[in-house]
């Protein structure tokens, strides 16, 4: 009996175990379903476009090794896409980042440029859901790259801080744009007549060797806010000093001499900065005008009082040695035998109408180009000669110089801001 109840219970027992895995196998079907439906949903991304909520795949980082792996397989970097067959085509790009500083002296100038090329390489196609990939610079050196390069730079930098600034990107239908960021020091011969007003169109040449050259052309203007600063304004209050000395009296010698001096070394140190900024070349620039005109208005007013002292002191002298003799003859005709003669500081002798001035005399002709007033008022002047006093001077400098000096300014600025 026992042994048969344990027969009779078996087949219940084990119906009962097959009941319960099939139980189980329904259950874990059914979890794994939902598990299944899960990963679905976890592989798919939410994707926004025009504002409608579409599933697209999600790729795998294995994905696209796959896909590197696959181009690169059997791929030659060395050779060019369709070789043999057609000409490889490279579209190129520049956004300039910043130009500047132009160095005339050098005859370049400096630009920061974001530098991409784009050309078709059919051996980089591949099928994918992705588009596009965004790859970084060690990719650069496992495919085909053109080889451009600037034909009027003198130095070119690339920047690897802090990687290298370098992009890659490559299209499923074989679109390759290469992206990468410069600094190139690039020629650019300057004409600087007009310096410091001067304007230049620099151009920026690249190309593959020995085929098309592509030029780039900007133009530059120039900001002169530091030469007007550092060179104009500092010359034209020095010409305005020398005029001072037209105000000094004429027998102070020693300050009208050093004012003149000092002016003209002014301006000869100036000039000597200005040039500083500037290449050695062989034709004259509007800077080298200006400091020039500058330098001749200075050094004319130290010549106008080397002239007028000159004639003025030769007057006197001779003024002096005529009346000697007559002050002796009119002393010792009152004197009388035996008396002394008591020199007498106080005593003011007889003078002329004009103590710088010849003695005129009617009819007499003006022999010297500077001719004393009475010369001219008595009918003596020669017909053809200046009429100019030489005591005035001073008087006529203080119109002509500053009238002569806006009038260069007036010519000079119109001309070279305007024509």
């Amino acid at each position: 009996m026992g042994s048969w109840k344990a027969l009779l219970f078996s087949p219940f027992l084990l119906w009962k175990q097959r009941r319960g895995v099939r139980l189980m196998f329904l259950l874990l079907t059914v979890h794994l379903g939902n598990c299944v439906d899960k990963a679905d949903d976890e592989d798919d991304e939410d994707l926004t476009v025009n504002k409608t909520w579409v599933l697209a795949p999600k790729i795998h980082e294995g994905d696209i090794t796959q896909i590197l792996n696959s181009l690169l397989q059997g791929y030659d970097n060395k050779l060019r896409p369709d070789i043999g067959v057609r000409p490889t085509v490279i579209e190129t790009d520049v956004y300039v980042n910043s130009i500047g500083p132009v160095d005339p002296i050098n005859m370049e100038y400096t630009i920061d440029i974001i530098f991409a090329q784009t050309w078709f390489d059919s051996r980089l196609k591949f099928n994918s859901t992705m588009k596009v990939l965004m790859l970084n610079s060690n990719m650069v050196g496992k495919i085909w790259i053109p080889d451009t390069f600037f034909r009027n730079s003198r130095k070119s930098d690339a920047h690897w801080i802090t990687t290298p600034n370098r992009l890659l990107r490559i299209w499923n239908d074989g679109r390759v744009l290469y992206t990468l960021r410069l600094t190139i020091n690039a020629e650019c011969y300057l004409q600087l007549h007009n310096f410091p007003m001067d304007e230049h169109s620099c151009p920026l040449e690249f190309s593959s060797w020995d085929y098309i050259i592509m030029t780039i052309f900007f133009d530059l203007s120039r900001r002169m806010g530091y030469f007007t600063i550092q060179t104009y304004i500092p010359c034209i209050l020095t010409v305005v000093l020398s005029w001072v000395s037209f105000w000094i009296n004429k027998d102070a010698v020693p300050a009208r001499t050093s004012l003149g001096i000092t002016t003209v070394l002014t301006m000869t140190t100036l000039s000597t900065i200005a040039r500083k900024s500037l290449p050695k070349v062989s034709y004259v620039t509007a800077m080298d005008l200006f400091v020039s005109v500058c330098f001749i208005f200075v050094f004319a007013a130290l010549m106008e009082y080397g002239t007028l002292h000159y004639f003025t002191s030769n007057k006197k002298v001779k003024t002096t040695r005529e009346k000697k003799p007559k002050l002796k003859t009119s002393m010792s005709s009152g004197l009388h035998p035996g008396s002394t003669l008591i020199p007498m500081n106080s005593l003011s002798l007889p003078q002329g109408e004009d103590d710088y001035g010849y003695q005129c005399l009617e009819g007499k002709d003006c022999a010297s180009f500077f001719c004393c007033f009475e010369d001219c008022r008595t009918g003596s002047w020669r017909e053809g000669r200046i009429h100019i006093r030489i005591a005035k001077i001073d008087s006529y400098s203080r119109i002509f110089f500053p009238t002569a000096f806006a009038l260069f300014n007036l010519v000079y600025w119109v001309g070279y801001l305007y024509l």
